[in-house]
């Protein structure tokens, strides 16, 4: 599992990347209801990836025990983007509905391109 911890801190480090330059974005450009959804649906998509690491932790130590896990955890992501959208339709002007989506999208994004760098990049 400690191979499992630092692709999730990778992909975490990644996230708040972006997180940081959507911030700059939003201060220093026009386009501010652009990069408020974007930095609404990256946070709530950085807040499901902790999520699935975690559930893929326990589902991990429960396959090493023998046990059996319920589920991992895709309700609580869907309510999660479900939330984002509630949120988006309550504030408009606000937020644009577009980025909102593109950042809910983002950390599964992350995860494809930090898999794709690290197994090209990685010593075999």
């Amino acid at each position: 599992m400690p191979e499992f911890q630092t692709m999730f801190t990778r992909q975490r480090k990644w996230m708040f990347f972006l997180l940081s330059f959507y911030v700059l974005g939003w201060g220093f450009t026009s386009q501010q209801s652009i990069f408020l959804g974007l930095i609404l649906g990256t946070s709530l998509s950085l807040f499901n990836l902790w999520l699935m690491a975690r559930k893929i932790d326990k589902f991990g130590q429960a396959a090493a025990e023998g046990r059996t896990v319920r589920s991992l955890g895709s309700f609580s992501r869907m309510a999660t983007g479900a939330l984002a959208i509630v949120i988006t339709m309550r504030y408009p002007e606000e937020f644009h509905l577009i980025s909102v989506v593109i950042g809910l999208m983002t950390s599964y994004i992350v995860i494809m391109i930090d898999f794709f760098t690290h197994n090209l990049f990685s010593d075999k």
